[in-house]
């Protein structure tokens, strides 16, 4: 590896880790006051779950086009893109008061979320192979901005107001934008893809590790999305804390997950990512089972949760191992774009689901059978689909 590789790799990292951890924030904006958007509001439970799921479906989807031209344009430019594109619909979000344009600029908000699709093929250019389990990790470590979201944003919004909340954090993503264009740099490996846009996609489409990755990212990384926004809703619907109260624990689910993930990114290059997905899945499936009694609140229930973060956080680092060693890297940003868009729908659709099931039966039980059992057929699916490279050693299976 050339020294000017090795000088750049940690401050890029340090660098894209914060913009991931910005724009994560920006992105979980709506889902710590969902409870209070609610009861001012009267709104019902399918409806509140609508309004936390909707920034999810553009940060998901758009992440296809912003992995495109990240191989294109640079991490570099991207971060500073994405950064500046969010902060109309952060202001406006904290601005308007109707359910209607709270949808419509939630909606735009989730631009923010797909920063994703910008950081992997940015940070895996500045590693060789044996490490992107590593540096993958540590960025993804970035979906902490969740963790800060559900703390600090209920408090600041009862200290300062939340017009006052969101152009605070409309001025962090300006700054965030100016750092990236000032201080970080693309990789000297890193060459931009002059293809066009739609025949790399179709090829992207036939690598069976797009679809493989695809669908263990939408469990693994949609069900850390869905309970991270859900979460606060769910503590104040199911156990009756306050929206303060709820931001705290959400705060623990998410810092648990954070955690997990650069462990499951060095886990994977140690023990191979098939071996991390595997204990991932089956403890995932264990937290879900747990919960859907309905333990009493703090214990076991807390621990459930924050066990139930850790093992999900672990799956997601261990997904792009898996694919860093699938795709080449020129393929990266493109493939990632998808895997991303297919995590975030994974969380897209379960607070729908949570918020139709606690409207009809007044209990989150079905919601978290159907977790577990999602959850088992991933383990399952891993287990079939990748045998051969875990006797190899935890590898990745062909494409």
């Amino acid at each position: 590896m050339s020294d000017e590789l090795r000088k750049g790799q940690t401050a890029n990292l340090v660098l894209a880790t914060a913009a991931f951890a910005i724009t994560f924030w920006a992105w979980n904006l709506i889902g710590p006051l969902a409870g209070g958007y609610g009861r001012q509001l009267g709104l019902s439970p399918t409806q509140t779950s609508l309004l936390v799921a909707i920034p999810v479906l553009v940060g998901s989807l758009g992440r296809i086009p912003v992995g495109v031209l990240a191989d294109r344009l640079g991490g570099r430019l991207m971060f500073a893109v994405v950064c500046a594109v969010s902060i109309v619909p952060v202001i406006l979000v904290g601005w308007v008061d109707s359910y209607g344009w709270l949808l419509v600029w939630g909606f735009l908000l989730g631009v923010a979320g797909t920063s994703f699709a910008v950081g992997i093929p940015f940070v895996n250019a500045w590693y060789a192979p044996a490490r992107r389990g590593f540096a993958t990790g540590v960025f993804g470590a970035g979906m902490g901005g969740t963790a800060l979201s559900a703390f600090l944003t209920p408090r600041l919004v009862e200290s300062v107001g939340r017009i006052q909340t969101h152009l605070l954090m409309a001025v962090a993503l300006a700054a965030m934008a100016v750092v990236m264009l000032l201080f970080s740099r693309d990789s000297p490996a890193w060459k931009p893809s002059t293809a066009p846009a739609l025949p790399r996609m179709r090829e992207a489409v036939k690598l069976r590790a797009t679809w493989q990755c695809a669908f263990l990212y939408a469990v693994a990384f949609g069900g850390f999305v869905a309970f991270s926004t859900y979460l606060p809703t769910l503590l104040q619907n199911v156990y009756g804390f306050s929206q303060t109260g709820a931001g705290l624990r959400d705060a623990g689910f998410s810092i648990a997950a954070v955690a997990a993930r650069p462990l499951g990114g060095v886990l994977s290059d140690r023990v191979g990512p098939v071996r991390v997905l595997l204990v991932s899945f089956a403890g995932t499936t264990v937290m879900a089972l747990v919960l859907a009694f309905n333990p009493p609140a703090e214990i076991p229930a807390g621990g459930c949760f924050v066990l139930m973060a850790f093992f999900l956080g672990l799956g997601t680092g261990g997904v792009f191992a898996l694919v860093a060693r699938l795709v080449e890297p020129s393929r990266v940003g493109t493939v990632t774009g998808l895997v991303g868009a297919a995590g975030g729908l994974g969380g897209y659709f379960p607070p729908l689901v949570m918020g139709v099931v606690y409207t009809a039966a007044g209990t989150y039980v079905i919601g978290y059978v159907l977790l577990a059992v999602t959850a088992l057929a991933a383990l399952l699916y891993t287990r079939r689909a990748f045998t051969s490279a875990l006797t190899a050693g935890g590898g990745a299976a062909g494409r």
